[in-house]
């Protein structure tokens, strides 16, 4: 490729990046919030380097892997119960944490977080890169800065306005629905919904997790 086509690649792996990173900057944020303050900064770097390592290990399968029937719909619910449980462990109204957390169980979340999240990210940097082994290379670091600025910058904002963590929950469950709506072992059943069906199911899901999340803080209080 010449020197316009690696920039114009280059700016769409930025923009992937800068787009898909996103859920994962949320979830290291999220889980890190729950730390005493010392140990955050720690939990965002291990976080950041989980996420930036599992997506060098899955670059070399992605494709295989998102051809597995029902793989995507195993790693939405996971993802699903993943958002459930940051949800549940953020602050109550009196500022109290529900359950003390430790750096290894945030840094435990986050990684299985990650590995769900990942594949799409990888995948679509991978397509853009088309074989280039260098503007794959460049595509996976540039999450290290956007990673570590973003989770960081969201955990400010959550230790603020503390019911911000219910719009990241949402967003976390849109991303499950959109798994669900990927996952080639559910297509056939999937084909016999009409598109506003297909444009409600994400939605439908962010419902279900808040309404679920709510209902079970209610309940334990």
């Amino acid at each position: 490729m010449g020197f316009w086509e690696n920039a114009v690649v280059f700016a769409q792996i930025v923009l992937i990046n800068l787009l898909l990173s996103g859920d994962n900057a949320i979830v290291i944020a999220m889980a890190g919030r729950r730390l005493p303050p010392g140990q955050r900064q720690a939990a965002v770097w291990w976080g950041a380097a989980a996420a930036v390592l599992l997506r060098c290990v899955l670059t070399v399968g992605a494709v295989a892997l998102l051809d597995i029937p029902f793989l995507q719909t195993v790693g939405a619910i996971l993802l699903l119960g993943i958002a459930l449980k940051l949800l549940l462990d953020q602050k109550d109204q009196h500022g109290e944490t529900r359950a003390a957390s430790t750096l290894a169980g945030a840094v435990w979340t986050i990684v299985v977080a990650d590995f769900v999240m990942s594949l799409d990210n990888v995948l679509a940097v991978a397509a853009v890169a088309d074989g280039d082994i260098a503007l794959l290379v460049i595509g996976i670091a540039m999450s290290i800065p956007i990673i570590i600025w973003g989770s960081s910058f969201i955990m400010r904002l959550l230790d603020r306005f503390p019911f911000l963590a219910y719009v990241g929950g949402a967003l976390l469950g849109y991303a499950s629905g959109e798994m669900l709506l990927k996952d080639r072992g559910l297509a056939p059943l999937l084909s016999r919904l009409d598109a506003d069906a297909h444009r409600a199911l994400p939605f439908a899901l962010v419902a279900l997790l808040l309404a679920a999340a709510l209902w079970m803080r209610r309940r334990g209080r």
